[in-house]
Parts: C-alpha cells; structure tokens; sequence
C-alpha cells in the first residue's frame, strides 16, 4: 500500500487561530487519502518545539512513498529555518520517499498524487 506522511504545523501554535475547527480540517484532508485507498499520517510541529526528535521518529518509523510538506510551514517568512530543518530531515531521515508540497488545507491529496 502507498503510504504518506504529511508534515504540518500544530494548530495549537499558530496564534488567533481556531485550533479545533482546523484540526477538523486537516483530519477530513487525511480521511481523503483513505478514500483513495492511500494510508497517510499526519505529524505536527511547533517552531522552537522538540522538532527533529518528533519528525526523526515519524520520518523512521516505516517506509513513506512521499512526505508532503504543510504550506503553514513552507510560507511562513519567519518559519523560514524551520522549513529548511525539515526539508533536511527527510532528506536524511527518508531517503527514498518523494517530497510534496501543499498549497493549504485540503490539497495534501493532490500535492501527493503528483509525486507518486
């Protein structure tokens, strides 16, 4: 089965921001991946936050065919060196697995397809 891992930023963190109603969201954009007959995960990540030991153990925990990367953490100017540890990351941590970036909440699906 394909799998994928999408990389976000935790709700929790982004200030004035309903963090409820976008977890609906991102849940419903993981649910797409399942009608699909794809499995996906969802891992989150707050800058300054235990990043490369949370990303390390998704990144390692099983084989991913694409990591898509979470447009919260790609066009954010200020979330610029967290992207970049990221990217290096995957790049260490998933070798073999193609990297994807999403426009916003609710394409993952789409930015996955056009890697796999």
């Amino acid at each position: 089965m394909t799998s994928v891992l999408v990389i976000g930023y935790d709700p929790q963190g982004i200030p004035g921001i309903d963090a409820q109603a976008l977890r609906t969201e991102l849940d419903k954009d993981l649910a797409r991946f399942a009608e699909q007959g794809i499995d996906a995960a969802m891992t989150t990540v707050v800058f300054g936050g235990a990043v490369e030991s949370t990303l390390v153990t998704s990144l390692t925990e099983r084989h991913w065919d694409v990591v898509v990367v979470g447009a919260g953490i790609r066009k954010a100017e200020q979330l610029l060196p967290l992207f970049e540890q990221i990217v290096n990351l995957i790049r260490r941590h998933a070798p073999g697995a193609a990297i994807a970036f999403n426009a916003g909440v609710g394409d993952s699906l789409e930015a996955a397809q056009r890697r796999l």
